[in-house]
């Protein structure tokens, strides 16, 4: 199972991140009035600070426009890009054109209802490689809200994916265990945490990154075990 912890913009938030566990760093540019948000040369910065270690740097964008991220990829590490928003098969597919670049497209869940169901297969022919769930507030804001999909709403859109999925949303390690239907889902491949992975400052904590790995491990390893 893989951990990113998502939204750092220090490097002692990169630094947290790697100590605790984490598999993979999200970092955000292009999303406006993001509260995370970083200017291209800090992205690269972190970008480089996580690679020299053993994390993955991670893109989280909602940017549209495959060209322009190419570019402002160029010399930088970062070979995972997240597309948050509701970009369409097209943009995956020109990011795709871009050797090495492994791309994750969110799938944006209210209730019971995915946005972008009907174009899942679309998606996956354009050659998305992983997907994300999340979920949208009733008010329509997405990314970070911190609220929680209901476990059957996360299996149900997973059962029309041929492509591994991240599970977001309110990942914490108190809910783990009402999650056991994802974890033993055969695409289940790990959790995006950003809210309980912070100390009261709102920093990155290796400890509460590390108490969230803890539980979703045990969680998965039960799983294992129970078939």
């Amino acid at each position: 199972m893989m951990v990113k912890a998502c939204g750092a913009v220090t490097e002692a938030d990169v630094a947290a991140a790697a100590a605790a566990g984490a598999d993979l760093v999200g970092l955000w540019h292009g999303i406006p009035a993001g509260h995370r948000e970083l200017p291209a040369a800090r992205l690269a910065r972190l970008a480089a600070r996580a690679a020299s270690g053993r994390l993955e740097p991670v893109l989280v964008t909602f940017a549209a426009d495959a060209r322009q991220l190419r570019r402002m990829l160029a010399g930088t590490p970062i070979r995972w890009v997240q597309l948050h928003g509701y970009q369409p098969p097209g943009m995956i597919r020109a990011l795709k054109a871009a050797d090495g670049l492994t791309v994750v497209k969110v799938l944006h869940v209210r209730g019971e209802e995915c946005a972008e169901l009907p174009l899942i297969d679309s998606y996956e022919r354009a050659g998305v490689d992983v997907f994300l769930l999340d979920a949208v507030t009733a008010d329509g804001r997405i990314g970070s809200t911190g609220e929680r999909l209901a476990a059957e709403a996360v299996t149900g859109v997973a059962d029309r994916l041929s492509r591994p999925f991240f599970l977001a949303g309110g990942v914490c390690a108190a809910v783990a265990r009402e999650y056991l239907t994802v974890v033993r889902h055969r695409l289940f491949l790990g959790i995006d945490v950003d809210t309980a992975a912070r100390d009261p400052r709102g920093r990155l904590d290796a400890g509460e990154i590390a108490r969230v790995r803890r539980s979703w491990d045990a969680c998965s390893a039960g799983a294992a075990r129970d078939g």
